[in-house]
């Protein structure tokens, strides 16, 4: 699961700590390289936000920015680049984003990518792992685990459907105190951390996905309060059908 230059693909700032913030640190101490790319703002569009929050957009973006470039100076990994697209927005475009990758592939002589898993965590993960396989034929992807909701339980850090081929890393004391560590420099986020476990982490190849169905039977993670009424800026009410409908229509144009 390691190479000498890895690209992490994460779709907002905060995903390489959750996912592989103890991962980096042992590539980083094997003397490899860790690129992160991060895909989108991890703010909502302005115009999902209240009202009287919209005037801060910009200051939200800017924040969540400088927020991944202090994770970047504690856990020593390399900014590929950063996508404004706000967050929720990373199926529709996928084609610009997928063209960056592949620069960085070449300007960074990537060697291995790691993507969040096709988990139902959150729809901008579900289109990242998408994006990933899409890569394959160029260099090998990982995949790890975040927090997925099968079986109506919240889950962090263990596949849905495991394979067979996962590597668990377990963290020792050291590592989970710099996991956490990395995990409190993104404030703007702590209420929707708290479910994360700092005590493992796990990877295994990008299993053979069919895209065009959701990640799990049953309510994925980022449906859970689509019940709420009137719209919330943090809830995303997102379809998994819609998800999967854009990966198609963007599987379908690619194979042209």
């Amino acid at each position: 699961m390691y190479a000498r230059h890895i690209l992490l693909l994460a779709p907002h700032p905060d995903d390489e700590v959750v996912g592989a913030g103890a991962a980096i640190g042992r590539a980083r101490a094997a003397g490899h390289r860790v690129f992160v790319a991060f895909l989108t703002t991890g703010v909502p569009d302005r115009s999902l936000l209240w009202p009287w929050q919209r005037g801060g957009h910009a200051a939200r973006v800017a924040r969540r920015r400088a927020e991944a470039e202090e994770a970047a100076a504690l856990l020593g990994f390399e900014i590929a680049f950063h996508q404004d697209f706000p967050t929720r927005t990373l199926k529709a475009h996928l084609g610009e984003t997928r063209q960056r990758v592949l620069a960085a592939i070449d300007c960074h002589a990537i060697e291995m990518i790691w993507v969040p898993a096709y988990e139902g965590g959150h729809q901008d993960h579900d289109s990242a792992s998408f994006l990933a396989s899409t890569l394959g034929g160029r260099v090998p992807v990982w995949e790890f685990a975040e927090y997925n909701n099968i079986g109506g339980k919240v889950r962090s850090q263990e596949f849905p459907c495991p394979s067979g081929q996962e590597i668990a890393i377990a963290l020792d004391v050291r590592e989970i105190a710099r996991k956490r560590a990395a995990l409190a420099l993104y404030p703007s986020e702590r209420g929707n951390l708290a479910h994360i476990q700092a005590g493992r982490e796990c990877f295994r190849p990008l299993a053979g996905y069919d895209y065009g169905r959701a990640p799990h039977p049953g309510v994925l993670f980022y449906q859970r309060f689509q019940w709420v009424w009137p719209r919330h800026p943090r809830v995303d009410y997102t379809k998994p059908e819609e998800v999967c409908a854009a990966l198609a229509g963007f599987q379908m144009t690619k194979d042209r």
